[in-house]
């Protein structure tokens, strides 16, 4: 077989089902390969979106999503994509093209170099240079791609070693096994954790697992622990149970806030500090155990004084055996935060007004899809709104990027989702400047005839930057645009277009695009005045209870 063959055998044994992408002439051979192979090949719009597709796949397997890009401009724009998913823990492996590298026969026409551009976003790049190597390379970077953190790693094919005869076979996959933690590291947190009056759980984005998530919820299920959650790690609990305490969306001064800065111990599970901070250590006296895969990274606002690093599947374990005889009193004070949660967060849901608020529409949208959808977001204002007031009922049912933050991921990442899961219910919801980053991959959605919801929400202007320019004092400027006809724009790549333009009709045609084949746009008008309201005006008025 030739090098491209080699490599598209390699990614068999891999389980690789599915490669995101857009070739180029200089993927010919390895498009030739893959025509002749089991491995399903996703044709995208757009190379950013590609490479969002494959991060989502892999974060919702938990094995190394895939994608294809030719030389040069093709590879550059997966710059953001491959950011996306360092910072995000997304396993992805990236395969772009080259020239030949052993004879040159057009200059440096295109060539940039891309193992370079890549080496400070990826955990691990190589250019293929021999087409022997094939096997070893494939073998190791799949398993850096999913150890410790996991993220994005890259190859780089030339033609003439795509090109290239060699007789090798693929190396064979095995499972990979964390170390677990010290047991003393064990018993000095559950020895912590029993003297402390006030000790909460903090569940972050890498305990955001399937593996780790039946653990967390016999955590807290055994012990009677309260818990919260950061933005990524939203669904690892069941968040109706009566021991949770929402999400920390804000990283101040939200009623969330009041038992953080009344907690003496908080074991953070899975966090990182690449997602914003859930709360700042030097507001208050609290000890904090970091419990992680790898070593805290340390900074300003996180300095924790314990650490259990290993396997956290393992290290929760242990912790709830260690605390099996943990009398924990009802904690009369979390009680009442809890309450204060549900009366003021999801109780109070919005107006009966037109344009809706971002909590009617977060609430219209939780009362009307499936406990076991899923829900991708975009980036922008409404994301803070979700994460604060949607319910996550299993992990990753609520997906949104709060490491690297990225507007354009929301749409293709719901696109992945619906591959992966196909019988079950995906709804993207987008801001009108976020969906048209990569709204041509409507087409995309409707030639692999999927059935999925695209919410956008309508405020003709970058939303989340003008509210933040009204809180600094100044003038409204630069922020305002204007937008398609979204119904005729669906429709013209053969999708659905709906606009609510009254009050009272959203859930009802929310509901009837669920339950009807095909993808379906709905363009939702939003006023974001509630923030001031909420955010400037309530949370910084509020006192917590005595």
């Amino acid at each position: 077989m030739n090098g491209a063959e080699l490599l598209v055998s390699c990614l068999e044994n891999e389980g690789v089902k599915i490669i995101f992408g857009i070739p180029g002439e200089e993927n010919l051979v390895f498009l030739e390969a893959l025509r002749k192979s089991s491995i399903r090949l996703i044709l995208t719009r757009h190379e950013q979106a590609a490479g969002f597709m494959a991060a989502a796949h892999g974060r919702l397997t938990g094995k190394p999503g895939v994608c294809l890009s030719t030389l040069g401009p093709g590879a550059t724009n997966f710059v953001t994509a491959v950011s996306y998913a360092l910072l995000g823990g997304m396993p992805v492996v990236f395969i772009t093209g080259q020239k030949p590298i052993k004879k040159s026969k057009q200059g440096r026409f295109q060539i940039l170099n891309v193992v370079r551009m890549m080496e400070p976003l990826t955990k691990f790049t190589k250019q293929i240079v021999n087409a022997g190597t094939i096997p070893a390379i494939v073998r190791d970077i799949f398993r850096i791609a999913v150890n410790a953190k996991s993220g994005p790693v890259h190859i780089e094919l030339p033609e003439d070693i795509a090109a290239e005869e060699i007789d090798s076979a693929p190396f064979q996959p095995h499972k990979l096994f964390y170390p677990v933690a010290n047991p003393e590291a064990i018993q000095q947190a559950a020895e912590l954790i029993q003297k402390a009056k006030y000790p909460l759980i903090l569940f972050g984005a890498a305990a955001n697992r399937h593996h780790i998530c039946p653990v967390a919820r016999e955590l807290v299920h055994n012990t009677g622990l309260y818990f919260f959650t950061t933005q990524m790690g939203k669904g690892i609990v069941d968040e109706h149970s009566p021991r949770c305490l929402g999400t920390a969306a804000l990283s101040d001064h939200d009623y969330i806030h009041c038992a953080i800065d009344r907690a003496d111990v908080i074991i953070n599970v899975g966090y990182d500090v690449v997602e914003k901070p859930p709360f700042f250590m030097n507001n208050g006296n609290m000890e904090v155990i970091h419990l992680h895969f790898s070593p805290a990274d340390m900074d300003e606002v996180y300095f924790p004084q314990y650490e259990i690093i290993g396997d956290i599947g393992y290290s929760l374990l242990a912790l709830r055996d260690a605390l099996s005889n943990m009398k924990l009193e009802d904690n009369d004070f979390f009680h009442r935060v809890h309450m204060e949660i549900n009366t003021h967060v999801f109780q109070e849901q919005g107006h009966d007004c037109f344009p809706n608020t971002p909590q009617r529409i977060v609430n219209d949208i939780r009362k009307t899809v499936a406990d076991t959808s899923i829900v991708s977001l975009d980036n922008g204002m409404y994301k803070i709104w979700f994460a604060r007031n949607f319910k996550a009922t299993h992990p990753n049912s609520l997906l949104l990027d709060n490491a690297l933050a990225t507007m354009g991921a929301g749409f293709p990442a719901a696109i992945a989702a619906k591959l992966v899961h196909p019988d079950t219910q995906v709804v993207a919801v987008c801001g009108d400047g976020g969906f048209m980053m990569n709204s041509q991959e409507l087409e995309t959605a409707v030639r692999l005839d999927l059935h999925l919801v695209v919410i956008v929400l309508r405020d003709n202007g970058y939303g989340m930057i003008k509210w933040k320019q009204r809180g600094m004092d100044f003038s409204d400027f630069g922020l305002d645009f204007g937008n398609p006809d979204f119904i005729q724009y669906a429709e013209s790549y053969g999708a659905k277009g709906y606009r609510i333009v009254k009050n009272g009709t959203f859930t009802a045609l929310l509901s009837q695009c669920l339950n009807s084949p095909g993808v379906h746009l709905i363009e939702v008008p939003v006023d974001y005045s509630e923030n001031e309201k909420v955010f400037l005006k309530e949370l910084q008025n509020k006192t917590c209870l005595l």
